[in-house]
């Protein structure tokens, strides 16, 4: 039981750190490698199929659920996506770009 709430922890840090530095994208690399160690590490420990499998998918629920409430809470999110529907820099690339933005 300490080995699934161990997975499960780590998972949500994980997530949380990863919407923190990176963007959604990156859930496509972070939760297959999450599936995967968890995997090991329940197979590992002696779990079978029918219970470690379950806890493989609470570990991407809680990693995707963490990453959601941090890029919610993230200080440089202002509450819209319009900026990264248009394809318009926001606040974080804008000031890089000085011959347009003076």
């Amino acid at each position: 039981m300490t080995i699934a709430l161990t997975l499960l922890l780590t998972s949500t840090l994980v997530g949380l750190a990863t919407s923190f530095y990176f963007r959604v994208w990156t859930l496509m690399l972070v939760s297959p490698l999450i599936a995967v160690l968890a995997a090991i590490v329940l197979q590992s420990d002696g779990y079978a199929f029918a219970t470690g499998a379950p806890i493989v998918v609470a570990c991407l629920a809680f990693n995707q659920i963490a990453y959601l409430a941090g890029a919610l809470l993230s200080p440089e999110n202002d509450g819209s996506i319009a900026q990264e529907i248009d394809g318009i820099p926001d606040r974080r690339r804008e000031h890089k770009v000085h011959s347009q933005n003076e």
